[in-house]
């Protein structure tokens, strides 16, 4: 049986040239963070170089969803347009099917902070149920399912799982074979970046975030290797 290899990358933040690209790979999908600056029009330079780059690569699919740091694309500065000028599928709460698997995107995340593509936290649920389809074979999204893969340090320097319970209800449901996010980095002497599964679930879930807190201009991964069977 045929499978589909992906590299599933995100939270480049810029870094993106420091990657390795691996060979062999039928699909990219980015989960969201190739940039940094608060400023929209800043942070559109950004955007736009990290297109070029991803529009480049010797891989037949492409696939982008935006994060909390690509306010140029939310305030509309980078549109939809641009990343299909460059042969990349751009997803925000929409599906596309590619060689018959099913993929929705969305960029939002439970609100922290004044950034991009954030709603309440009592307003997730609702999207959720309305927007990711019941038979989505890959589901990518810029934040974790809570309790997976999202650990990180509050204000006050104590642990938490900061990811969406709500997520986590939707994706228990449908039971995808891939959840693929990022935006929640290592930190200190939290490893957040891979991969890991969930009991009753085929569910294979994926943090692709590259950098690790407090130390952006070094990579702490290269993002994840993943397979899907094609029918």
């Amino acid at each position: 049986m045929k499978e589909l290899k992906i590299w599933h990358i995100g939270d480049t933040h810029t870094f993106h040239e420091l990657l390795e690209i691996p060979k062999d790979i039928d699909l990219v999908i980015f989960s969201g963070d190739c940039s940094n600056p608060r400023d929209p029009y800043k942070n559109e330079l950004e955007v736009r170089n990290f297109i070029e780059w991803f529009g480049a690569l010797p891989i037949k699919h492409k696939v982008f969803v935006a994060g909390n740091h690509d306010g140029s694309i939310e305030k509309g500065l980078v549109k939809k347009i641009d990343f299909t000028n460059s042969t990349i599928h751009y997803l925000e709460n929409t599906h596309i099917t590619i060689e018959g698997v099913k993929i929705f995107g969305s960029p939002y995340t439970p609100r922290f902070g004044d950034w991009a593509f954030m709603k309440q936290r009592n307003k997730m649920d609702a999207m959720w149920r309305n927007v990711i389809d019941e038979d989505t074979n890959i589901v990518v999204v810029h934040g974790p399912p809570k309790g997976m893969l999202d650990l990180s340090y509050d204000r006050d320097n104590r642990l938490e799982h900061c990811g969406d319970r709500s997520l986590w209800n939707k994706v228990v449901k449908i039971n995808p074979e891939l959840m693929l996010f990022g935006h929640i980095h290592n930190n200190k002497d939290i490893v957040n970046a891979g991969t890991r599964t969930a009991p009753d679930l085929k569910t294979t879930f994926s943090n692709g975030s590259v950098v690790k807190d407090r130390e952006f201009g070094m990579l702490s991964s290269n993002g994840n290797i993943l397979n899907i069977k094609l029918n």
